[in-house]
């Protein structure tokens, strides 16, 4: 008899190839909206693995490495400020998450995708099926390696905007609204790596004008 996995409203054997997926960044005033799709060995197991936000730094970037080392396949998607303030952040996030399916070295079977809302996926062969999971990060290991590799590489990118720019603090923030984020954009003013159409920063460039 197919060892099968349950998950939660169907069920499929073990070989059963699935993606999860799972995004960073909606909050933030600055930079891509960055998502990752996985696909785990089922015989190369990853321990530890979990929502990213639950994992200390230092956890994340190992998990990071072993995920790229032992996945089948995974990789990186996003959407820029520009599609972001063109589309609005939940359409530029269904894109992002379109592309990082897209970029995988292997088609899946199924997505499952962090949320109440997944997009369409779609490959060579047609649609290919998903499903959203409510805390899905913290209820399909899928999904939980999907979060750390998006969470590892959103807050890299930061961290080196930091470098360029370290009067604005990325480093510390992550380009979330912070009250110290919020002052130092009306000190030193808008860069154009900026989500123009998130409040706080179209009132500043409405200040500046």
């Amino acid at each position: 008899m197919t060892k099968k996995r349950i998950f939660p409203n169907f069920e499929y054997p073990i070989a059963y190839c699935i993606a999860g997926v799972d995004e960073v960044g909606r909050g933030p005033l600055v930079g891509d909206v960055v998502t990752a799709a996985v696909i785990l060995d089922p015989d190369n197991p990853i321990e530890g693995l979990k929502d990213s936000k639950k994992l200390s730094e230092k956890k994340r970037a190992l998990l990071s490495e072993e995920i790229k080392e032992k996945a089948t396949a995974w990789s990186i998607g996003r959407a820029s400020p520009e599609e972001i303030d063109t589309l609005n952040i939940l359409h530029a996030t269904m894109l992002a998450m379109q592309r990082a399916v897209q970029s995988l070295a292997i088609t899946p079977d199924y997505v499952l995708v962090d949320g109440n809302r997944a997009p369409t996926f779609a490959s060579e062969q047609g649609n290919i099926d998903s499903q959203a999971v409510v805390k899905g990060d913290d209820r399909v290991i899928e999904i939980s390696a999907a979060s750390i590799l998006a969470k590892v590489a959103r807050d890299n990118e930061m961290i080196a905007l930091d470098k360029k720019h370290p009067e604005y603090g990325f480093a510390k923030h992550k380009g979330y609204p912070t009250k110290m984020h919020l002052e130092k954009i009306i000190e030193h003013g808008v860069l154009d790596c900026y989500r123009q159409s998130f409040k706080p920063v179209a009132r500043v460039l409405g200040i500046n004008k």
